[in-house]
């Protein structure tokens, strides 16, 4: 049986928000059917879009519409300019005419040929799109593709997987025991294990290279959220915390850029209660950030993707950890926990509920975390572990299908919830530990099948239908 191979690179995308699986999939779904089409793209007078499931139920407020179009114009969430996206979509929308794969003219009406399924779902995943390209010739093309969660696609028919050619790892990883059976054989951390997989596909340069970008467009993050006020959109009117906290927070201290602005976090104090608020602003930031179409990392979800970044900045700030080589440590572990629960359960909330987002992100923290602070393995895997067992059976229910009401706060107790874990792990002896992280991931999907689908992504059940709203017709 082939294993799936997952790169560091693979769990951690560089991509626009709100949602990886509603938003950069679709996305990726959209450039895939444009490049399927090849030679014929020329012969492409119209095109249909059909939603279906979860991407459907909260496709508008996770921005899945905006980013399919994108998607079949040819943009690219990692260069494209994200200031540049209402005007895009309006220009389309008010035109009549849609440029696909940047060069193919077609008539296009967003309410005629882009349709939202609310009542189908297909059998293979929740989250689905199918592409119609009509041709000249009367032909016509058509593709289905499933975004099953973090950012990763599966065509109809295809295995699924990364779209990688297979390659021969040195260290093969299915299950976390796998994981501590190379460590121990070896005497290798988790992140020096990772790397020696990592050569199979690239240089170290280039692999270290490329992980000190991710973590590049991850500060960034943080410190653009912490210093933009006003209101998210898509309706709910719900106002942006990180810069009036962290303007709180720093008082008069002066700084001009992300360095200084670390030292001046620190000369704020390490005290619990200042210690918190900060980690819950960094979480805020980058989900504020995430809900605002910017430009953020897949962590391995977008809807999770404060946690990791909040967790690092915490180590970075707190814990002396602003160094190239803990950063780099600290992603390669994060990314392998991140990469057992894809092979071993699911990283989507419309498959799993919120405990696949908040709950895997947090389990990547902390055992990042417990390495980076002189964990052994067993601790890094029991800091996973326990993080991980204490969100089993979280709900996905976002308010009016916006990946803002529970989730921005989400991040944040996911990020507490990782420095405890890491805490308990680093203070115990994982020997004598009563649950795996195996045990954990295998009880997790058991748990995403159980899960009734109204708490999945759907805004069916949960807060989603308790909290009166209303918002302006779309």
């Amino acid at each position: 049986m082939k294993r799936e191979q997952i790169s560091v690179f693979d769990i951690f995308k560089i991509g626009i928000g709100p949602s990886s699986s509603h938003t950069l999939g679709p996305w990726r779904a959209a450039q895939q059917f444009v490049h399927r089409l090849g030679y014929e793209l020329t012969q492409v007078e119209g095109i249909k879009i059909l939603l279906y499931g979860s991407l459907a139920k909260t496709g508008k407020g996770h921005g899945t519409d905006i980013a399919i179009l994108l998607g079949l114009s040819g943009d690219d969430p990692v260069t494209f300019d994200v200031s540049a996206i209402d005007d895009k979509i309006a220009d389309i929308k008010s035109s009549g005419q849609l440029l696909l794969g940047g060069s193919q003219e077609i008539a296009f009406n967003d309410s005629d040929d882009l349709l939202f399924l609310y009542l189908e779902q297909l059998p293979f995943h929740p989250n689905a799109v199918t592409f119609q390209a009509l041709l000249a010739n009367g032909r016509a093309v058509s593709e289905t593709y499933y975004s099953i969660g973090g950012g990763f696609v599966v065509q109809e028919g295809a295995t699924p997987g990364t779209g990688k050619s297979e390659v021969d790892l040195p260290f093969p990883i299915e299950h976390a025991a796998d994981l501590l059976h190379w460590c121990l054989k070896t005497g290798l951390k988790i992140s020096e294990v990772v790397l020696e997989n990592e050569l199979a596909w690239r240089c170290e340069a280039d692999t270290k290279g490329g992980i000190l970008n991710i973590f590049r467009v991850m500060r960034e993050c943080i410190y653009r959220g912490c210093h933009t006020t006003g209101y998210l959109p898509g309706g709910l009117n719900v106002a942006r915390r990180a810069a009036s906290l962290n303007k709180r927070l720093i008082g008069n201290i002066p700084y001009q850029d992300y360095g200084e602005w670390v030292h001046a976090i620190r000369a704020t104090g390490d005290s619990f209660k200042n210690t918190l608020d900060w980690v819950s602003c960094f979480a805020l930031a980058v989900n504020e950030e995430n809900a605002s179409f910017g430009r953020v990392v897949t962590a391995p979800t977008n809807g999770a993707a404060g946690v990791v970044p909040a967790v690092l900045q915490y180590l970075i700030v707190f814990c002396d950890g602003f160094s190239d080589e803990k950063i780099i440590r600290f992603i390669c572990t994060a990314s392998e926990v991140g990469s057992i629960f894809k092979k071993g359960a699911t990283l989507s909330a419309a498959m799993g509920g919120c405990q696949a987002e908040i709950g895997v992100s947090s389990a990547m923290a902390a055992a990042a975390l417990t390495e980076c602070l002189g964990g052994s393995q067993r601790q890094v895997l029991m800091a996973a572990e326990i993080a991980m067992e204490h969100h089993l059976g979280l709900t996905c229910d976002p308010i009016a299908g916006l990946v803002q009401v529970p989730c921005i706060e989400r991040n944040t107790m996911g990020a507490i919830k990782a420095i405890t874990a890491s805490q308990l792990a680093l203070q115990t002896n994982p020997d004598k530990a009563k649950v795996s992280l195996d045990a954990v991931v295998k009880t997790m999907w058991q748990t995403a099948l159980d899960m009734n689908s109204k708490y999945k992504e759907t805004s069916d059940g949960g807060l989603a239908i308790n909290i009166p709203i209303s918002l302006p017709e779309c």
